[in-house]
């Protein structure tokens, strides 16, 4: 395996290659350091065969989409993950083969609903869940600090004791770790409780993040600012969220929301289906089509997304625009196709 860190910052993106075929991935590039990874690839002769991002980040913009036009290597990320152009989504347990070597996904979410961590022989890339002496934050973005601890302990800590570790940042000036020395001299997890994490993680109250206006909704969309006005993170707070079997009651009922659906066209036709009677209305055009939903403003509608990301964006979007009932789906398609309720697919 040949493994390179090719940021040298706080902000860590790794090369993972196999030697014998020349065959690559990038872990977690950022989008300001694309000519770089695209300079070593060419000078390494290396041929990349994937892009993964082991969260949606909130810190900077994401590279992986522009990669991935740049080159046609396939984007993966996590199945809860919001964003409409991963072209692989993975679950716990998945594989992905490079060459001779063979990276396998375990799911740790708590830092985000669509944390990955990402086993190579003798080194785990722990994205934001675990790093270094410390943990990711787990209070913004769908955060749960009981479910990172539970990721960390229950899934990090079962790997062998000399497991390298490579977070996705690091603010001290460390390198690597590993499993065996996280578990016994991590100031936040060693001796502590899942109870006692979950008071810690809440005590901390963080600022958030300088850039999380210009990085976050952009990264869970893949759109710009220019084509999209994002909606304040206040606004965010303020939409409404309705569980799968709530909305399924009301849509039995007289007269029923209207549901609109802001994913892509090739999204509302593929493997989640979308909720009978949605109006397509894909998010980038959102503001310039909210006139066909009509006149009454005070109609009730319901947004619709893949895990209810993208539409808490839409949902505010509306709300600004002077709609006067609106509401986001909870967890979006996966939580309504896990749910068990109907889908159709044309």
């Amino acid at each position: 395996m040949l493994l390179r860190e090719l940021n040298r910052s706080k902000c860590k993106t790794y090369l993972v290659a196999c030697e014998r075929d020349r065959v690559a991935v990038l872990i977690d590039p950022v989008r300001d350091h694309i000519d770089r990874y695209l300079a070593m690839l060419a000078y390494l002769e290396l041929r990349l065969e994937a892009l993964i991002d082991t969260h949606t980040h909130a810190d900077h913009r994401t590279g992986c989409f522009e990669l991935g036009d740049l080159t046609g290597a396939p984007v993966l990320m996590h199945r809860s993950a919001p964003a409409p152009r991963v072209d692989r989504h993975v679950s716990d347990g998945d594989t992905l083969t490079l060459g001779t070597l063979a990276l396998r996904f375990l799911a740790t979410p708590g830092h985000t609903p669509d944390s990955v961590s990402i086993v190579v022989g003798d080194t785990v890339f722990t994205g934001d869940t675990l790093l270094i002496r410390g943990t990711g934050r787990a209070d913004f973005f769908g955060g749960d600090a009981a479910a990172q601890y539970d990721s960390i302990v229950g899934r990090l800590f079962a790997l062998p004791d000399h497991t390298v570790v490579l977070p996705a940042h690091d603010y001290r000036g460390n390198a690597a770790s590993t499993i065996g020395d996280e578990r016994r001299f991590n100031p936040r997890l060693a001796g502590q409780t899942r109870e006692g994490y979950v008071a810690l993680m809440a005590s901390l109250q963080l600022p958030l993040p300088d850039r999380i206006q210009e990085v976050l909704q952009p990264n869970q969309s893949a759109l710009d600012d220019d084509v999209l006005r994002f909606p304040t993170l206040a606004q965010l707070n303020e939409v409404r969220q309705i569980p799968p079997r709530a909305l399924s009651d009301m849509l039995a009922r007289q007269p029923p929301p209207q549901v609109i659906d802001v994913r892509e066209d090739s999204e509302f036709r593929g493997e989640l289906g979308h909720i009978p009677g949605a109006l397509l209305i894909p998010l980038r055009t959102l503001a310039a089509r909210a006139s066909e939903l009509g006149s009454g403003k005070e109609n009730r509608i319901v947004v619709v997304c893949r895990s209810g990301v993208r539409s808490s964006t839409a949902a505010a979007i509306l709300t600004s625009l002077g709609f006067e009932d609106v509401s986001n789906l909870k967890g979006g398609m996966l939580a309504w196709h896990d749910s068990g309720l109907p889908v159709e697919h044309a």
